[in-house]
């Protein structure tokens, strides 16, 4: 076989296997290139190419400054701002969804938008008693549209910058896609607003994501957390000196020991001895905690209110969460009570055990006791990560709903704009903008390595390095010249706008099956190799290419965010159809009718 047959073959196989779906897309992806090396059709430097270029480390940069957006609470804040003061009908809490979609998706990609708005939305709108499925694919539909108003808005955008860069005619420049973006984005709005109600249907899903924005005053009234005091310890009390633990022993019944912060390092301790401005945190009634502070001489500091209490339970830098000791834990048989610090710097506010409060008493922990637990974020992710604890809420997730603008925001707020600046002026070269980006988010300790780590979405960018030699393979094996001289032979002498409508139909149908990026990925050495058998400019031919991977919108399977509201949607698979077809036709007319108007033939 030539190796333009066997490029082709490979090709079929893998469109097949995407199909498919039994195999992981990142797996398919790099094995096509190892078969292209194995069958001669690339040499192994070319096979491995895709894992050192510059689009593939770009993307990776990308969703590292996507994760510290989002896990410093700064996409939180800008939801929470703008939908929160939309108030009136349904109608302009979509528009406000929409846009809002759009501008996030643009600056860090649209499964980090999702992930971040399809909680807020669904929290909305149950509160306002609308069904979350009158708004979630509106939601990702508007995301796929908002992907082309920035460079960084899609894989796709990056691919087709470099290989427009590749094919000589010029890389596309950071804002230059919000020509196609900006009426997109606008129409796919106008669309959803003329048409929404009769098409997206009325359902309430089971699998809604929980609503975590109350938990401060539900651990509040469940753990009774509302008659809080703090004690100052003087020099004359006789408590100094003594074990941590001897407040307790010297507390009348009505009175628990919440927590004694050490004066000296300024965090809760239950080790060492009592030292003259440790500080007391009580629970109880005030005519206990009067007599308790007369008689241990202790200064009362504050009294807090419970709207205080659940004002301070959750802020930047710590949080509370209830856990579970589960079977075979090391916890299991230990003797612990209230106020005391145990795994990693978490102090104990509280034990239940069958739905009963213990109490101030130090108990012997049984497999299924419940912990009200206080401590650093970083603490109480450790703890959801340990095989010794069960953590009930994902701290993470409760960060994200309820610590808009956390620890870290104005950090990365500002290392965000100067990778705008950058990717806008071309001082820098785009992938040395988004890496720096990326370096100073961690250097910052906006997030952890771990955190950048579990923040890239290793799918992607292993099938986008994969998925680059077989451009490569169809590009250098002749295959794009057969296959766009087909194309070219069937649209005859009809014009380049038509074989631009054909490219536009043959790449919708491709990518409602597989991944945008392979969709983009295939199609972009057909495309230029056209241009060139039709004597027209590949810019384009290109950015028409572009807006045709971005159309996401007739199976759930076209994108993750399509499937990422089905569920909390309460969406069928022949739902999407109904809503994406008349968006295929206003894409289909930018990506026909506008493009060439702007970038000429």
């Amino acid at each position: 076989m030539s190796p333009a047959a066997i490029t082709l073959a490979t090709l079929g196989v893998v469109v097949v296997l995407f199909v498919w779906n039994r195999l992981p897309v990142e797996l398919v992806a790099v094995g096509s290139a190892l078969v292209l090396y194995a069958t001669g059709v690339l040499t192994l430097p070319q096979a491995l190419a895709g894992f050192g270029d510059a689009a593939v480390i770009f993307i990776a940069a990308l969703f590292v400054v996507s994760e510290s957006l989002e896990s410093s609470g700064v996409t939180a804040w800008v939801a929470q701002a703008i939908v929160g003061r939309s108030s009136g009908g349904w109608r302009r809490l979509l528009v406000v969804v929409m846009v809002l979609a759009a501008v996030l998706t643009a600056l860090i990609g649209l499964n980090g938008t999702a992930a971040a708005l399809i909680p807020m939305v669904v929290v909305i709108a149950l509160r306002r008693a609308l069904p979350p499925s009158r708004l979630l694919m509106p939601l990702a539909f508007a995301g796929s549209a908002g992907g082309l108003l920035l460079l960084t808005g899609s894989p796709v955008n990056v691919v087709i910058s470099e290989a427009a860069a590749d094919a000589g005619v010029g890389a596309f420049g950071f804002f230059e896609f919000s020509i196609v973006g900006i009426p997109l984005v606008l129409g796919t709005v106008l669309i959803v607003l003329l048409i929404g109600s009769r098409v997206l249907p009325d359902r309430t899903s089971d699998q809604l994501p929980p609503d975590l924005s109350g938990m401060a005053g539900t651990i509040v009234r469940d753990w009774g957390l509302d008659r809080v005091w703090h004690l100052r310890v003087t020099e004359s009390s006789p408590l100094v000196g003594r074990p941590r633990s001897a407040p307790h022993a010297s507390l009348p019944p009505a009175l628990r020991l919440v927590t004694v912060m050490d004066a000296r390092v300024g965090v809760p301790s239950s080790e060492g001895d009592v030292h003259s401005g440790d500080r007391l945190t009580l629970l109880g009634a005030e005519e206990d905690v009067v007599a308790f502070a007369r008689d241990q001489r202790l200064d009362i500091e504050a009294r807090r209110s419970a709207d205080d209490v659940e004002r301070d339970l959750l802020t930047k830098d710590a949080g509370v969460a209830e856990v579970v000791v589960p079977p075979r834990s090391a916890l299991s048989d230990t003797t612990v009570r209230p106020s005391q610090v145990i795994d990693g710097g978490l102090v104990v506010l509280g034990i239940s055990r069958g739905g009963r409060d213990l109490g101030a008493d130090a108990m012997r922990l049984r497999d299924g006791d419940v912990l009200l637990v206080e401590g650093s974020w970083e603490a109480l992710d450790a703890a959801a990560r340990s095989h010794d604890l069960l953590v009930v809420n994902s701290p993470e997730l409760v960060r994200r709903q309820t610590v808009p603008l956390g620890r870290g925001s104005t950090a990365a707020l500002a290392v965000l704009a100067a990778m705008v600046i950058l990717l806008a002026t071309g001082v820098v070269p785009a992938v040395v903008a988004a890496l720096t980006a990326a370096l100073a988010m961690v250097l910052l300790r906006v997030v952890t390595v771990q955190q950048a780590y579990r923040g890239i979405s290793w799918t992607t960018v292993l099938l986008v390095a994969g998925m680059i030699p077989m451009a490569t393979a169809v590009t250098t094996s002749g295959a794009g010249d057969m296959v766009a001289t087909l194309m070219v032979d069937a649209v005859g002498d009809a014009g380049p706008v038509v074989f631009l409508a054909a490219l536009f139909v043959v790449t919708v149908a491709f990518g409602q099956l597989i991944s945008n990026t392979a969709t983009a990925l295939i199609m972009i050495p057909i495309a230029v190799s056209a241009a060139d058998k039709l004597d027209i400019s590949a810019r384009p031919v290109l950015m028409s290419l572009c807006v045709g991977a971005a159309v996401a919108f007739l199976t759930p399977v076209s994108t993750p965010a399509n499937l990422m509201v089905m569920g909390p949607g309460g969406y069928r698979f022949g739902d999407y159809w109904k809503l994406g077809l008349p968006l295929v036709v206003l894409f289909g007319i930018v990506s026909v009718g506008l493009v060439p108007l702007v970038w000429h033939f």
